[in-house]
């Protein structure tokens, strides 16, 4: 495929592209090619490509590509201001064009795990469709976001909850997930007996689940890491003090996957992100919450058309 260039231009300078710019950015923010990809949904060969055309185009290597991440060239460190810049300035051209009618303030609920990993890169996309509407994000456990937004604290709220058991009539399911033990790459957590295992306070679903599973199995465990935060439990599960349960997509090195087979578990199952919206609230929320199921639909394991 031929690079476009720009007819008014006496040299026929190329021009960039802003999706590549953003796939550039990503890197550049995450440090890898692999991380990249999931933050902006494609493929890690679609990313590369991407990334060689660039390179190829600028006549310059933008990449310093190591093992375990990659870094800036000098090159491009300066092309890192001028994509910055670029992309702001297309965002916000389109979304003055696309959605300057909807306005307003959409106070949205998310657990710990969505609103520190998955949020902010939404949002941020949602901030330059729509520059007018303001989003104020409320993180907390699920029970409690669906009391704050019966009683009209929240507009919309994100739940998560094992797959089929819906807390609240007007849940709709966006994202579905198989739920799997994680634990230290080479560790010796899975041999000890009992089975230690890190997980969240009481009422956490993915708790719910993993303690079901060990209790089916007939494993005999201790929990030997209390939690609030995801974070937390895949601290202690790198450092070995315990297996834990995770999203399949969030095991990262140094963790990995515990296969049921190897160690006699139960399999887990899968969970589900909800969310919950008390209807004619207005255009901002309705755009927010399309927004958001736009997202979560084009996500790798996303099965939202079908669950039922």
């Amino acid at each position: 495929m031929s690079t476009p260039t720009s007819p008014n231009s006496p040299q026929g300078l190329p021009l960039l592209d802003m999706e590549i710019l953003r796939t550039f950015l990503a890197i550049s923010e995450t440090g890898s090619f692999s991380r990249a990809a999931q933050q902006i949904y494609r493929t890690p060969s679609a990313v590369s490509m991407q990334i060689k055309r660039l390179e190829e185009m600028l006549g310059r290597a933008l990449f310093v590509r190591e093992p375990r991440q990659v870094h800036l060239t000098p090159e491009g460190e300066t092309m890192l201001g001028y994509a910055r810049q670029l992309l702001e300035i297309n965002d916000e051209a389109v979304g003055q064009f696309l959605s300057p009618q909807v306005g307003g303030t959409v106070r949205l609920g998310a657990p710990d795990d969505l609103g520190t990993r998955v949020l902010p890169g939404i949002l941020s996309l949602f901030s330059r469709s729509y520059p007018a509407v303001q989003v104020n994000v409320r993180v907390g456990r699920s029970p409690d976001l669906m009391r704050r937004l019966d009683i009209g604290e929240l507009d919309v709220a994100l739940l998560v909850a094992e797959a089929g058991n819906r807390p609240h009539r007007l849940a709709e399911p966006v994202y579905r997930e198989p739920l799997v033990w994680a634990g230290r790459e080479g560790g010796i957590a899975l041999q000890r007996t009992p089975l230690p295992i890190a997980v969240a306070d009481r009422g956490c679903p993915w708790r719910r689940m993993a303690l079901e599973s060990l209790n089916r199995s007939g494993h005999r465990y201790r929990i030997a890491y209390t939690c609030e935060h995801t974070a937390a439990q895949e601290a202690a599960t790198g450092q070995d003090i315990a297996i834990t349960p995770l999203p399949r997509g969030l095991v990262h090195a140094p963790l990995r996957v515990i296969e049921e087979e190897e160690a006699g578990l139960s399999p887990l199952g899968d969970y589900e992100v909800l969310m919950l919206r008390m209807p004619a609230r207005g255009a901002a929320v309705e755009a927010l919450a399309e927004h958001i199921m736009e997202h979560f639909a084009g996500t790798p394991n996303a099965t939202a058309a079908a669950v039922v």
